[in-house]
Protein backbone atom coordinates (compact mmCIF):
# COMPACT_ATOMS: atom_id res chain seq x y z
CA UNK A 1 0.00 0.00 0.00
CA UNK A 2 1.62 3.31 -0.85
CA UNK A 3 1.66 6.35 1.44
CA UNK A 4 1.76 9.74 -0.23
CA UNK A 5 1.93 12.92 1.29
CA UNK A 6 -1.23 15.01 1.34
CA UNK A 7 -1.62 18.09 -1.08
CA UNK A 8 -3.27 20.18 1.75
CA UNK A 9 -6.88 19.32 2.05
CA UNK A 10 -8.20 16.31 2.96
CA UNK A 11 -10.74 14.50 1.46
CA UNK A 12 -14.41 14.62 2.97
CA UNK A 13 -17.53 13.45 1.26
CA UNK A 14 -21.19 15.45 1.93
CA UNK A 15 -23.07 12.58 1.30
CA UNK A 16 -23.01 8.34 1.04
CA UNK A 17 -23.64 8.76 -2.82
CA UNK A 18 -21.07 11.24 -3.48
CA UNK A 19 -18.40 9.11 -1.39
CA UNK A 20 -19.57 5.98 -3.65
CA UNK A 21 -19.39 7.89 -6.79
CA UNK A 22 -15.26 9.01 -5.97
CA UNK A 23 -14.79 5.30 -5.16
CA UNK A 24 -16.09 3.38 -8.16
CA UNK A 25 -15.57 6.32 -10.37
CA UNK A 26 -12.47 7.58 -12.25
CA UNK A 27 -11.91 9.96 -9.13
CA UNK A 28 -9.21 8.71 -6.74
CA UNK A 29 -10.07 8.52 -3.25
CA UNK A 30 -7.15 8.11 -0.81
CA UNK A 31 -6.97 7.66 3.29
CA UNK A 32 -8.29 10.93 5.26
CA UNK A 33 -5.42 10.20 7.81
CA UNK A 34 -2.09 9.09 5.38
CA UNK A 35 -3.49 10.05 2.05
CA UNK A 36 -2.73 6.51 0.37
CA UNK A 37 -5.08 5.40 -2.06
CA UNK A 38 -7.97 3.59 -1.45
CA UNK A 39 -9.70 0.98 -3.73
CA UNK A 40 -12.81 -1.05 -4.29
CA UNK A 41 -13.25 -4.19 -6.12
CA UNK A 42 -16.87 -4.21 -7.09
CA UNK A 43 -19.26 -3.33 -4.05
CA UNK A 44 -16.50 -4.38 -1.50
CA UNK A 45 -13.52 -1.62 -0.30
CA UNK A 46 -10.87 -3.46 -0.41
CA UNK A 47 -8.04 -1.81 1.73
CA UNK A 48 -10.08 0.56 3.54
CA UNK A 49 -13.33 1.80 5.80
CA UNK A 50 -16.13 4.30 4.64
CA UNK A 51 -17.11 6.48 8.12
CA UNK A 52 -19.62 8.40 8.86
CA UNK A 53 -19.12 11.38 11.57
CA UNK A 54 -21.35 14.38 12.21
CA UNK A 55 -20.24 18.15 11.84
CA UNK A 56 -22.85 20.40 13.32
CA UNK A 57 -26.22 18.24 12.43
CA UNK A 58 -25.06 17.38 8.53
CA UNK A 59 -23.40 14.01 7.91
CA UNK A 60 -19.91 13.65 6.73
CA UNK A 61 -17.99 10.76 4.84
CA UNK A 62 -14.31 9.83 5.24
CA UNK A 63 -12.43 6.87 4.16
CA UNK A 64 -9.69 5.22 6.23
CA UNK A 65 -6.87 2.63 5.18
CA UNK A 66 -7.17 -0.29 7.28
CA UNK A 67 -3.96 0.21 8.98
CA UNK A 68 -4.46 3.97 10.02
CA UNK A 69 -8.28 2.31 11.08
CA UNK A 70 -6.80 -0.18 13.54
CA UNK A 71 -4.52 3.17 15.02
CA UNK A 72 -7.47 5.05 15.30
CA UNK A 73 -11.31 4.40 14.72
CA UNK A 74 -11.68 8.40 15.03
CA UNK A 75 -11.02 11.74 12.57
CA UNK A 76 -8.89 14.39 14.19
CA UNK A 77 -8.57 18.35 13.41
CA UNK A 78 -11.08 18.25 10.98
CA UNK A 79 -13.32 21.13 11.20
CA UNK A 80 -14.61 23.20 7.84
CA UNK A 81 -12.93 26.42 7.99
CA UNK A 82 -15.15 29.27 8.54
CA UNK A 83 -14.71 33.05 6.68
CA UNK A 84 -15.50 35.69 8.03
CA UNK A 85 -15.39 39.39 6.03
CA UNK A 86 -16.65 42.84 6.75
CA UNK A 87 -20.01 43.56 5.33
CA UNK A 88 -21.93 46.94 6.76
CA UNK A 89 -19.88 48.00 9.01
CA UNK A 90 -18.79 44.67 11.13
CA UNK A 91 -17.08 40.83 10.69
CA UNK A 92 -19.59 38.35 10.36
CA UNK A 93 -19.42 34.62 8.66
CA UNK A 94 -20.00 34.57 5.15
CA UNK A 95 -22.50 31.52 5.95
CA UNK A 96 -24.71 33.66 7.43
CA UNK A 97 -24.89 36.08 4.94
CA UNK A 98 -27.96 36.42 2.01
CA UNK A 99 -27.38 35.08 -1.26
CA UNK A 100 -27.11 38.26 -3.01
CA UNK A 101 -24.15 39.11 -0.46
CA UNK A 102 -22.70 36.20 -0.75
CA UNK A 103 -22.20 36.57 -4.62
CA UNK A 104 -21.35 39.82 -4.06
CA UNK A 105 -17.96 38.72 -2.34
CA UNK A 106 -17.71 36.15 -5.05
CA UNK A 107 -17.21 38.63 -7.19
CA UNK A 108 -14.55 41.50 -5.24
CA UNK A 109 -11.45 41.49 -6.62
CA UNK A 110 -8.11 41.98 -3.90
CA UNK A 111 -5.59 44.37 -4.50
CA UNK A 112 -1.90 44.01 -3.37
CA UNK A 113 -0.51 47.33 -2.62
CA UNK A 114 3.79 46.95 -3.18
CA UNK A 115 5.73 48.29 -0.28
CA UNK A 116 8.67 49.80 -2.22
Amino acid sequence: MEKKEHEGKKQVFKSEREASEGLYGEEEVNCFDCGCEISADGEEIKNGTLLVYEDDGKEIFVFKCNDCFSKNEGIENYKECEVYSRIVGYLRPISQWNEGKRREYEERKEYVVNEE
